[in-house]
């Protein structure tokens, strides 16, 4: 017999003899109630501070108690006990990964976090071949995947920025990044899932079993149950990678080449861009480590005050294939319209590059710059109305890019897979655009924010036809509008497999009946 299923044998017999309740357990009976869970880990009642805080640094609801994990079964047990507790309880569940929500969206306020890192240990899998996956937990960080499957030569095809992410809080997302314009977000990328519903049920899923369960889950955003385990296809890993990046003045010609790259056969493997307004005339360090192609000339460009936009491109190679690389990446440069002297490029291992944001936070972390209010605003622009809205955002509303970058990059609709969950515009090309902003003190966050509210407001008064991105809403109604026509597909799936709104309360989708959950403040 299965270890969950003697979890599920205990935890039965636990409700016959009256040691778990099917009635309201008071909140402050919660902490005895859940020490009588038979687990292979264990809860932490006293020191849950870490579980109330995440990157977002706006938001801190502290819960009840947290869940380190030592098996799924646990998940389970302790799922299934708060699903048994009732609808009148108040109690609820969220999965934390690294914690990297902005809004609160992994925590629980007076609920149970379940610290899914915890089930990182032993958990991973690779199992090369014709048809090469991994398999991997929930809670297992990307760049450990990384190191583990590239030991056979191998890695994922589709990643984030930033590799130090849960594979869990991703693929609840989407999980994008320069290559999603070729191979489609990570939720586009994945062969099966194990998840544990709202009614605390293990399900094996996958686009030929349980499939509802399996789409609904990839970019649900927690709301249908804890992913515990994902299996990720896998391909071969380049060696190096060329690293360029280029400058333009126009706008216009900078969209032009990123939708001409993401369009053509043979073309980079990874093309994102970002946009620099500085107004003093004096470059941020957009170049920093990287070599230019003409140094003389590189040394005396300047912004002039504009605003300036980057495209950064890159192509794998192996060192025995460097010839034919510079012969590729020499004749896609000749294509683009970009400003000859500010051509720069550098070449760098594949793990390197992919994990570069990971360098600029240990220099941030250093300075005491890590840990501050990241008020972020990440949305997705349909094409056709991608000019209006940069006419007006870049350099009208927002004045300087100094607290953080802007990315603005165009992906393919065809490589989304359109039966998740995941909403994004009914176009075939659509621009990912995030504001990636720090902020330091009251006021700076108070200007973010308020910059932020601009920026929707302008899009929805100009018809910009606006998706978040890791949506924030704090009322149904914002849901609906965002969810669109599949709002009743979305909220089916909810009473399905969450049907006592356990699951998720920090996203503030769905309402307990008997919660009431704070707003950020």
């Amino acid at each position: 017999m299965r270890p969950s299923h003697l979890h599920y044998l205990k935890l039965l017999l636990l409700v016959a003899l009256g040691g778990v309740t099917t009635t309201h357990v008071p909140l402050q009976d919660v902490p005895s109630s859940l020490k009588a869970l038979p687990l292979d880990g264990h809860f932490s009642f006293q020191d849950v501070s870490a579980a109330a805080r995440d990157f977002g640094n706006l938001s801190s609801f502290p819960p009840v108690a947290v869940l380190h994990p030592g098996s799924v079964a646990d998940i389970a047990t302790t799922v299934r006990h708060v699903f048994l507790m009732g609808e009148h309880s108040t109690l609820t569940v969220a999965a934390r990964g690294h914690g990297h929500s902005l809004y609160g969206q992994s925590q629980a306020a007076g609920g149970i976090v379940i610290s899914m890192e915890s089930l990182q240990s032993n958990r991973m899998r690779v199992h090369p071949g014709a048809s090469p996956y991994v398999d991997a937990s929930g809670g297992e960080l990307w760049i450990n995947v990384l190191h583990e499957t590239l030991k056979y030569g191998l890695a994922p095809k589709s990643w984030t920025d930033y590799l130090h992410l849960t594979v869990g809080g991703t693929l609840s997302n989407a999980g994008v990044s320069g290559q999603t314009f070729r191979h489609g977000p990570q939720i586009s990328n994945v062969n099966e899932l194990e998840i544990v519903t709202g009614r605390g049920d293990i399900i094996t899923c996958s686009p030929e079993q349980n499939s509802d369960l399996f789409h609904a889950a990839l970019g649900g955003l927690g709301q249908f149950g804890i992913i515990t385990r994902a299996r990720i296809p896998l391909e071969p890993a380049p060696e190096m990678v060329r690293w360029i990046r280029v400058l333009y003045s126009d706008f216009t010609s900078f969209t032009a080449d990123q939708e001409m790259l993401i369009s053509a056969e043979k073309t980079f493997d990874y093309i994102e861009g970002f946009v620099i307004i500085n107004r003093t005339g004096i470059l941020n360090n957009w170049r920093s480590s990287f070599n230019p192609q003409d140094p003389v000339q590189a040394s005396q460009f300047e912004s002039d005050g504009k605003v300036l936009f980057c495209l950064e491109m890159t192509k794998n190679f192996n060192p025995n294939d460097a010839d034919i690389m510079e012969q590729e990446v020499n004749t896609l440069l000749s294509k683009l319209t970009y400003i000859p002297p500010s051509l720069f490029h550098t070449d760098v291992t594949y793990i390197e590059f992919l994990d570069r944001v990971h360098s600029s936070e240990m220099k941030l972390r250093a300075k005491g710059m890590w840990e501050v209010p990241h008020p972020w605003l990440n949305i997705i622009i349909p094409r056709s109305r991608i000019h209006k809205f940069a006419r007006e955002v870049f350099g009208k509303i927002l004045k300087d890019s100094n607290n953080g970058p802007i990315l603005l990059y165009p992906v393919n609709k065809s490589r989304w897979d359109n039966r998740t969950s995941a909403i994004i515009p009914d176009e075939e090309v659509f621009y990912l655009v995030a504001f990636l902003s720090s902020a330091l003190g009251p006021h700076n966050i108070k200007h973010t924010l308020d910059l932020n509210n601009k920026i929707i407001e302008f899009s929805d008064k100009a018809g910009i036809g606006v998706k978040q991105y890791l949506p924030n809403y704090t009322r149904e109604q914002e849901w609906q509008s965002h969810f669109g026509a599949r709002w009743d597909t979305f909220q089916q799936r909810k009473k399905a497999y969450d049907p006592l709104t356990i699951l998720a309360p920090g996203q503030r989708i769905f309402q307990k009946a008997s919660a009431s959950l704070p707003l950020p403040s």
